[in-house]
């Protein structure tokens, strides 16, 4: 039994609609019964030893945080205070989505999240106002895939506990990332609302307008600056900083803001803790999956093959992207950064890219897996808050999928666009 057999039934689980968690479990499980290698409590075993890290304690927080905002309307203050900023650009509310996913992101760290979030409230908007279904969808789910990139970023919290590297450092890497992303998709937005004379906000602008707008939301927007605020300058950890922040968007929620009743906060917290539970069944499973491989030498053999094109960087650099993509196509994007996030940043670090560029060069090829058929949550997601058929929306997000992998060439290309924040904070 090979490893390449148990990848292609890893595969074939997939394709047949298996959950991954089970799957990833039940693979070495087949392994340890066929060959009766070690006993069969190595895989709770392994279980425990993939959570057994403090900084993961950090994911609930930023979940409910998250689920706090939403239900307590946070975030409909947001899309108001964003369509008075951009909403006036050619292609307003599509401008206005890119702009919310920006700042909801520095606020709970979920691509998923995002995805439900801002799609529930942004889609039907977009599409009463003339934008298609398929856009509509497709622009809704690559933005959410700028929540794993701009801090707090759930994606670099894994690969943090993974790799023994500071979580700080890689929140304050993910800001100029974040924004290059962002900034790209509002260009592409632009080009289309001119191709397709899509809409924009007509109401004349006005200061006393915006100032309006950021005196209903400045309270929502000091979230991202004392949760990445306090883990960069050190006053408290990853953990410390998602309990404060969860605290503090339940008080603006319920004391100030007064939206948040007792009902929507209990549906808040329901709601984080199994969105909680999915995660961490699936970085559990991972544990034994990821043991496997190494035990059976495939994640030695990825890590040689991908070494093997360095002597071209361009080519290097193709191949790595290729295959972050293909394995986003087959796996979780969380499953995929548990099990291979540590190789590929291994293989850049070696390679001779800097710790930091290449933990993001990796979270955001990681990240695009939300948003790729066959699995992509994402995608499905938005998919189906639009009502439409997977087949359009698949098409969609190709302009926007080339487009993050140019953003994604330019981190290979410009060093400096990951390292320049974290030196400036004194990360080395």
């Amino acid at each position: 039994m090979n490893s390449l057999f148990l990848v292609v039934l890893l595969v074939v689980f997939i394709m047949l609609g298996a959950p991954i968690g089970f799957v990833m479990v039940i693979i070495p499980t087949i392994y340890i019964a066929a060959t009766d290698a070690l006993p069969l409590v190595t895989i709770p075993y392994q279980m425990y030893e993939a959570i057994a890290h403090q900084p993961l304690m950090a994911i609930p927080f930023f979940l409910l945080t998250g689920e706090l905002m939403n239900n307590g309307n946070i975030t409909d203050r947001l899309v108001d205070l964003s369509r008075e900023i951009v909403g006036r650009v050619r292609g307003g509310l599509a401008q206005v989505n890119v702009m919310v996913s920006m700042i909801f992101a520095g606020m709970n760290g979920s691509a998923v999240a995002d995805s439900a979030v801002v799609g529930s409230l942004i889609i039907p908007a977009m599409q009463r106002a003339g934008y298609s279904g398929p856009f509509s969808a497709a622009l809704t789910a690559v933005t959410s895939t700028i929540g794993g990139i701009i801090p707090p970023s759930i994606i670099m919290i894994l690969i943090a506990s993974a790799l023994s590297l500071s979580v700080g450092a890689l929140f304050s890497a993910g800001l100029i990332p974040g924004l290059m992303v962002g900034v790209a998709f509002m260009i592409v937005c632009y080009i289309y609302a001119v191709i397709r004379n899509y809409e924009r906000y007509e109401v004349p602008f006005t200061f006393r307008a915006l100032w309006r707008a950021f005196a209903r939301s400045w309270l929502a927007l000091t979230i991202p600056f004392i949760l990445v605020g306090g883990i960069v300058s050190g006053i408290w950890g990853t953990v410390e900083s998602g309990a404060i922040t969860a605290c503090v968007a339940f008080i603006i929620a319920k004391v100030v803001y007064r939206s948040l009743s007792w009902e929507e906060f209990f549906t808040a917290v329901t709601r984080a803790v199994v969105t909680t539970s999915s995660v961490f069944i699936i970085i559990a499973a991972a544990g034994p999956f990821g043991w496997m491989l190494s035990r059976l030498g495939a994640l030695n053999f990825v890590e040689s093959w991908l070494l093997s094109f360095q002597a071209s960087p361009i080519l290097f650099a193709l191949v790595i992207v290729a295959f972050m993509i293909f394995v986003g196509m087959v796996m979780d994007v969380v499953a995929n950064v548990i099990v291979l996030g540590p190789v590929l940043v291994s293989v850049l670090i070696e390679a001779g890219y800097h710790e930091f560029q290449a933990a993001l060069i990796v979270c955001v090829g990681l990240l695009m897996g939300v948003v790729t058929p066959p699995v992509g949550i994402a995608f499905f997601t938005v998919a189906a808050i639009a009502k439409e058929k997977l087949e359009p929306v698949a098409w969609a997000l190709l302009p926007f999928i080339l487009v993050e992998i140019s953003v994604l060439m330019m981190l290979f290309i410009f060093p400096a666009a990951t390292t320049f924040v974290p030196e400036l904070l004194g990360f080395r």
